[in-house]
């Protein structure tokens, strides 16, 4: 990477900056869970190398700058690690992973000059909004701030639809708008108290959707149509019948 940053280097890398470099970081990291999912070791392999160049890349942006190196980069890490592993390489004894998790928090607070900070505080805000609603209630979670039960998990989403309908009904858009907010969190929450990772669960949702509603498609231009010559009736009726076969 020095090399390709020199003189008779690379112009494109010679051109980039750490801003440049962000959307780059985020398509890799997804990409590196396309080849998690995949199965495919190989092409994970090879996309844990294409984020760990953008590691290699900003850290020699860095250096350009004098602000750190790639090394300091491994050593701060290792020394977390360390720091925050008191069960491995102190004598601190834990009962379970969850004690583990519930060190792990206060030992981080306690980290930013000896002063306790909020356990729902340094949430990238660039994180998505499902993941990071799960983000937040995991770690109230492990405060106490929890259910014990499901049930009035279950009683909280039909609350929220109820606000959702008294919204609309006072044709408020800005309440409408934050009432659908506070029933995405409660839906994320329920997947959160059965071990589901929520953005997980609606991209599957989301993928399920796309297959079969190009069978719609496949079935309709099959019959010599266009999608625009059906009504929702014929379609729904083709979904369902796509529905049935899965």
């Amino acid at each position: 990477m020095a090399r390709l940053r020199g003189e008779d280097g690379c112009p494109w890398d010679r051109e980039q900056t750490l801003e440049t470099l962000k959307p780059h970081l985020i398509e890799e990291s997804y990409e590196v869970l396309d080849a998690i999912d995949s199965g495919d070791r190989t092409k994970l392999a090879e996309e844990l190398g294409d984020v760990l160049l953008q590691v290699v890349f900003q850290s020699q942006l860095c250096k350009e700058e004098g602000s750190f190196t790639f090394d300091d980069v491994a050593n701060a890490i290792s020394e977390k690690l360390i720091r925050r592993h008191p069960h491995v390489f102190g004598g601190v004894k834990v009962s379970g992973a969850a004690e583990v998790l519930k060190n792990w928090d206060s030992i981080k607070r306690n980290e930013k000059n000896g002063k306790p900070g909020s356990v729902v505080s340094g949430i990238p805000r660039h994180m998505p909004a499902l993941h990071k609603a799960q983000q937040v209630q995991k770690r109230a979670a492990r405060v106490g701030f929890d259910w014990s039960e499901v049930e009035p998990v279950m009683d909280k989403i039909e609350e929220e639809i109820a606000e959702v309908k008294e919204a609309m009904a006072a044709d408020d858009s800005a309440k409408i708008r934050e009432e659908i907010g506070d029933l995405l969190f409660a839906v994320v929450n329920l997947s959160r108290f059965f071990g589901h990772n929520a953005e997980e669960a609606l991209d599957q949702t989301v993928s399920k959707f796309i297959r079969r509603f190009q069978a719609i498609e496949e079935k309709v231009h099959a019959d010599g149509k266009q999608m625009t010559d059906c009504n929702l009736e014929e379609l729904d009726s083709i979904w369902n019948s796509i529905k049935a076969a899965e």
